[in-house]
Formats: C-alpha cells, structure tokens, sequence
C-alpha cells in the first residue's frame, strides 16, 4: 500500500510544470515566514529540496540573512540517519548522497537534533493526521524521534491522500504547510 502511494504521490509530483512548482513553492514559503512558529523559531532544520520537492533554497537563503540558526542535513549512508549541521554560507553545499545538495565535509558544523525549534520535513505524500511517507529509507522517521521541537511538512495539495497506512516506526509533522493552507495535524 505504501509503495502504490509513493509510486502515485512521485508521479503527481512529477507531473507539475517548473514554473508551477516554482509559484506553489513561494506560496508555499510565504505561509511558512509568517508563521509565529517560524518568526519564533531561533533554530531552523531546512531540507535542501531536489528534483519536484517544495524548493527551499531561496527559504534558506533567506533564512541564513536573518538572526537565526539555519541547519542542512548530511546524509550518513552507513547508518540511515541525518548528520545536521549549521549552514552559514550557500557555497559550502554541493551534490552528495542522492544529489542532494549537502554540506561539504570540512564545512560540517555539527549540531544536535534537541536544539532545532522547527524541523522543515520533506516527504511524498502525507495526510491530514501528519503522517507521512518519503523514499522508504527512515532518514526523517529517525530524527523526528529525537526532536522536541516543531515539525513541519512542505507540500503540494496534490501531495495530499486521506490516509496513510502507520507502522510503529513512523513519525507525524505536527502541521503540514501547503500553497492553499496550513494544516494542523493535532495529536
């Protein structure tokens, strides 16, 4: 079941134009700055977005010009698990695992996942509980496991399914922000 969503929530995904997902992803970052969640946050965790994601670079960009901690994922391939480091300049990234923009070795500023105040989640598809399904890997289910802060999901409406199948192992958002709402998933 959860591998004919990500199937069906890629090709959805996929499906939007550049320029579509460049107008959503705006929107998209739009709701998100003006969040108090967001203005009170003093740590961020950004995804670095790739491919039809919501995009992030300009969010981070932004981010890293204001009086706050701006916080990139490495991915760690040996463990499955996210090394998070502080970011404080764009060119200190470059495509790594996944080609995925990351930050490059010697630039790896460690820090800790009970700092971050907000936590910007990717995934395929989610649904209205906060539940959510990404590349199958557990990258996000692990570090949302040691957050305490808030954890938000970034996605297009067409991203969106009524349920999600769970298993023990999954982790909520607890919103999910789109280009036409922000969604408060509750307990």
């Amino acid at each position: 079941m959860k591998d004919t969503l990500r199937r069906e929530g890629l090709r959805k995904r996929e499906n939007l134009s550049a320029a579509e997902v460049s107008e959503k992803s705006n929107l998209i970052k739009q709701r998100l700055f003006s969040l108090p969640e967001f203005i009170d946050a003093q740590a961020t965790l950004f995804y670095v977005s790739y491919g039809n994601e919501v995009r992030t670079h300009e969010m981070i960009q932004e981010s890293m010009t204001m009086e706050k901690t701006t916080i990139v994922p490495k991915s760690n391939t040996q463990d499955n698990t996210l090394i998070l480091s502080k970011l404080t300049a764009w060119s200190d990234l470059k495509r790594g695992t996944y080609t995925i923009l990351e930050p490059i070795s010697e630039k790896v500023v460690e820090v800790v996942a009970d700092v971050i105040d907000l936590a910007l989640v990717p995934g395929v598809v989610f649904d209205h509980r906060g539940n959510r399904i990404g590349h199958g890997k557990g990258y996000y289910d692990r570090l949302l496991q040691k957050i305490k802060g808030i954890s938000i999901g970034l996605a297009f409406e067409v991203q969106l399914v009524d349920s999600i199948p769970v298993e023990k192992h999954d982790e909520k958002v607890d919103k999910i922000i789109t280009e036409e709402r922000v969604i408060e998933c509750g307990p």
